[in-house]
Parts: structure tokens; C-alpha cells; sequence
């Protein structure tokens, strides 16, 4: 009886087993599609995303030569008909006066930053800085944009009274305050990767920590924080509710900080709430602005990936 009670169990657990490995085989089988299937995903998007924004922006340009639209310097697209004229230089003009301002803010604090997590702070101040310095990438862009208006206009006008109270400077400033984390955050990984033998030689040579710092570290991260430059500037570069609340809606062809200006994604916003009708001169107006945002964007990250694979160093 025994003998034959122990022959009924090893069936059932050899039937329980078969069972189980069948169905770990099913899944084995199911995941990579499901993962491919993800993957398409976001590739069929990307593709669709292109073909819509390729589709009107040659719509738009049946309608206005490439040639006045890229060396154009008075963009009046929601004039009145008799009036308008399409040249983006001075939304190009006020994105990248925007992003310069935002760059000159963010980078050395970044930098500055990155440098003091990875290198000077204690491992306690780090779990609790560095948690607190991500909560900014974390707050709306649009209370960016209120707290520019409100706050950093009327301080920036104190020192500049004839500033006006929408300007390219303060919406620099404030986006370079909200990309900071991102540059912190990926140059302090890119440091932190740099093995901490290395340290421990050059303090053995007499180095200090600042000289292990700039000398050591930062020329062994140099691949990473470069790139993280790279996107928090391309990240700066498709802001829009900061602009667009703080910068005004005046697409000026000036270099000076405290004029009013409009950027392309401004624009877009602008003229996607108007009273335009869809397939008009101005409807396409916005896919060709839309495509030249993503085309900046997009050499900013392959730069951003160059700049990654030339200058990476592996331990």
C-alpha cells in the first residue's frame, strides 16, 4: 500500500511539473513578441509623427518657398492676409536666446552641483540632496512660467527698470533653473561611474580633492557630462509654457535679453488656440514650425550620442 501510495504521488508531481514547464515554455514563447510588439510600437509612432509633420510642412511649402521661409526676418503669419509673411528667423532668434540664457544658468550650477554629490558630499547628505534636487524636474512647467512672471520679472526689473515685463531674460533664467536636475543628475551618474580606484591614486600622489576633481574625474566623466549638457539644451530648447507665458508673443529678431520675443513652440501654442481653419496657410504654418523645432532637436541628440560614443572611456 505504501509502495503504491508513493507511485500516485510521483505521478501527480511529475504531472504537476510537465504542467508547470509547459507553461513556463508558453511564456518563454509569449514575452520577446509581446516585447517586440512594444518596440513597433514605438516605432510605428515615430514614423507616424514624422509623416504628419512631413505631409503639411510640404503642404506648406507648395504655398511659401523653402527660401523665405528659412532667411525671412518678419514672421506676421495671424496678420491679415494682405499682411502676412513667413520668415522663422525670429522665432529661431528667440529659441535660441532663451536657450543660451537657460544654458549659462544651468551649466555651471549643474556642473557645480554634480561636482559636490559626487565628490564632496557625505553619503547621508547625498540620499537627502539629491532627492530634494529632482523634486524641481517634478514641478509643472506652466507654475515655471507663473513664477517667472510674478516673481522673477519684478526682481529682474528692480536692477533693470526699463525691462519690460515680458522678456527673453527671465524665461532664460527660470528654464535654466528647471533643466538643472537633468544636468545634475546625469553628470553626477557619469561621475560617480568613474571607478573610485582612480581617486584613491591620485590622492595617493598628493593630489587635493579639487585637483582629483577637475583634473581626474571631470576629463574621465567627460563623455557623460557632455551629454547631459547636450539634452538639457535640447530639453530647453522645446520648452513651452515657460516661454510662452513669460517671454511674451512678439517674434522679434533682437539678441537683447530684455525684449520681448516670441520662440517656435510660443508660436505653436499661439496659433493652435486662434480661430485658424484646419488645411489654411497658417494651420500648415505650424507643422513647418513643428518641423523645424524637431530637426534642432534632433541634432542636438545625435550630437548628444556622438559626443557619448567619441569620448567614452572604459575601465
Amino acid at each position: 500500500m505504501m509502495q503504491s501510495g508513493q507511485s500516485g504521488e510521483g505521478v501527480m508531481a511529475g504531472s504537476r511539473f510537465k504542467k508547470e514547464r509547459s507553461l513556463r515554455t508558453v511564456w518563454e514563447w509569449m514575452i520577446p513578441k509581446l516585447l517586440f510588439i512594444c518596440a513597433l510600437l514605438s516605432v510605428v509612432t515615430t514614423i507616424g509623427i514624422i509623416f504628419t509633420l512631413l505631409s503639411e510642412t510640404l503642404s506648406f511649402f507648395q504655398k511659401i518657398p523653402f527660401i523665405d521661409f528659412i532667411t525671412g526676418t518678419k514672421w506676421t503669419a495671424l496678420f491679415s492676409e494682405s499682411q502676412r509673411s513667413f520668415g522663422v528667423l525670429p522665432l529661431i532668434t528667440g529659441t535660441l536666446l532663451v536657450t543660451v540664457t537657460a544654458a549659462i544658468v544651468a551649466v555651471p550650477l549643474g556642473l557645480a552641483s554634480a561636482i559636490y554629490l559626487s565628490e564632496y558630499a557625505p553619503s547621508r547628505v547625498r540620499r537627502v540632496l539629491k532627492p530634494v534636487l529632482e523634486i524641481l524636474a517634478g514641478i509643472p512647467t506652466i507654475v515655471y512660467g507663473f513664477f517667472a512672471l510674478t516673481f522673477v520679472t519684478p526682481l529682474l526689473r528692480s536692477f533693470i527698470p526699463e525691462m519690460g515685463v515680458f522678456n527673453a531674460l527671465s524665461a532664460g533664467i527660470v528654464v535654466g533653473i528647471m533643466i538643472i536636475p537633468m544636468i545634475a543628475s546625469l553628470s553626477e551618474d557619469a561621475m560617480s561611474s568613474v571607478p573610485r580606484n582612480i581617486r584613491e591614486a591620485a590622492l595617493a600622489m598628493g593630489s587635493t580633492r579639487l585637483e582629483v576633481s577637475f583634473r581626474v574625474v571631470l576629463p574621465a566623466a567627460l563623455s557623460g557630462i557632455v551629454a547631459s549638457f547636450v539634452l538639457g539644451i535640447s530639453r530647453a530648447i522645446g520648452e513651452t509654457m515657460i516661454v510662452t507665458i513669460a517671454a511674451g508673443a512678439t517674434p522679434n529678431m533682437t539678441l537683447n535679453p530684455t525684449d520681448s520675443i516670441q520662440t517656435m513652440t510660443a508660436y505653436i501654442v499661439q496659433a493652435a488656440f486662434g480661430d485658424i481653419s484646419t488645411g489654411g496657410i497658417v494651420y500648415q504654418s505650424i507643422y513647418a514650425v513643428g518641423m523645424t523645432l524637431f530637426l534642432f532637436t534632433l541634432v542636438m541628440n545625435l550630437l548628444a550620442q556622438f559626443i557619448s560614443r567619441r569620448f567614452k572611456e572604459e575601465y
